[in-house]
């Protein structure tokens, strides 16, 4: 893998440093400064945000292991 940095502007990505190629290489923009008008602000999680009692009400009838069902849903399975 390759990192090299540049300017997008406009529609127009310039490289800082010349990278020739014969053959398509796929890319990964990344944009590091968020400036987008119509950016709305990040909502951010508090501490007020999480409740210990809640989760146990929402999880009272909850008949499966919890770490198992986590297990599941990133593998994609289903229980």
């Amino acid at each position: 893998m390759i990192a090299l940095a540049g300017t997008y502007q406009n529609g127009v990505l310039k490289l800082d440093k010349e990278y020739t190629t014969n053959e398509p290489v796929k890319v990964i923009v990344t944009f590091l400064e968020k400036k987008m008008k119509d950016a709305k602000p990040e909502r951010r999680l508090k501490y007020e945000d999480f409740s210990f009692e809640e989760s146990q009400k929402d999880l009272a009838h909850y008949i499966f292991s919890f770490s198992d069902a986590v297990i599941a849903e990133r593998r994609g399975d289903e229980l």
